[in-house]
């Protein structure tokens, strides 16, 4: 069961592994693009690829789809980047449990949006945990943890992307213990437990007060959505690529969003804390432009504030 892609390295690597797949559960396919073109999910396209059955239930907590799974007599659910909670009816099917890919260093950020909240509080490593659900919000027992680091430049779909494939490694690894009956868990520490709620357009904000580090984990966690906003004379400009600048610009008792400078670079904004050089950045309705050229085309100079 899995809709985005990051579950596809784990659709694979089960079917690589020789594991018998009757079923892939997705979500329905949704308008997307300019066209609203109905669009199938990166795991439906996968599935067929594979040549495996597909199928897009609109609710997965009706008496219809526990019915249907239930027909399958499963050993196993494995759950990745679904996006929709599973009822206790489906979580009790079966034989050893549903397992789920979940992108975190668990108990450390449960929830919908792992890599990005650990990257927004500028978290130096992250990973995957392959865990055993229960009713709770990602708190079942953990069978397996990968661990990766994440480098100071790195964005969300840098490190999600090899958290897929950390994820699919470590999956099959786990199905191979189960069947061999040596799989042991470990209950999670609740106290330790931090979330990772969903992602809305209200943390898309820029707060220029904050330090202009934080800012950086702002803009490379949130990419590409709901990514890192400011605004330049009333219109939103999205930031898209930053550098926290060290030394070199003299931000200390200037206005927080006040450009110090326009190099070749990039704009080099005053913070809370320290300065920041916006590298790249999308203005309303345009393509992706450096921030230097953007400077130039808004006549943005020394002194602009953004808000």
């Amino acid at each position: 069961m899995g809709t985005a892609a990051f579950a596809v390295p784990s659709l694979r690597a089960v079917v690589a592994a020789g594991h018998r797949v009757p079923l892939v559960v997705t979500q329905p396919d949704r308008p997307a693009g300019r066209g609203q073109t109905p669009t199938p999910p990166p795991v439906k396209v996968a599935a067929l690829e594979l040549g495996l059955p597909v199928w897009q239930p609109e609710s997965i907590r009706s008496e219809e789809a526990c019915a249907r799974l239930r027909d399958l007599s499963p050993d196993v659910i494995v759950v990745a980047a679904y996006g929709k909670i599973l009822p206790q009816a489906i979580l009790d099917i079966p034989r050893h449990g549903c397992i789920n890919v979940h992108a975190s260093l668990l108990p450390k950020y449960r929830g919908a949006a792992p890599v990005q909240w650990a990257i927004y509080h500028g978290e130096r490593e992250t990973g995957v945990s392959i865990m055993r659900m229960e009713a709770g919000l990602d708190t079942g027992p953990v069978y397996h943890v990968r661990r990766t680091p994440i480098g100071p430049d790195e964005d969300a779909p840098t490190v999600t992307e090899r958290l897929a494939s950390l994820g699919a490694e470590a999956l099959v690894e786990v199905l191979r213990q189960l069947d061999a009956g040596t799989a042991t868990a470990r209950r999670q520490d609740d106290a330790a437990a931090t979330l990772a709620p969903m992602l809305t357009r209200e943390h898309a904000r820029i707060d220029w007060a904050r330090p202009a580090r934080a800012i950086h984990d702002q803009v490379r966690a949130f990419k590409p959505w709901p990514g890192a906003v400011t605004q330049v004379a009333g219109r939103p400009v999205k930031i898209l690529r930053t550098r926290y600048v060290s030394e070199g610009y003299e931000a200390q008792g200037r206005r927080p969003g006040e450009v110090l400078a326009v190099v070749p670079d990039g704009i080099a904004v005053a913070t809370g804390e320290g300065a920041l050089l916006l590298l790249e950045v999308q203005p309303e309705s345009r393509k992706p432009m450096s921030g230097a050229e953007f400077a130039r085309g808004a006549r943005i100079g020394p002194g602009t504030t953004l808000a």
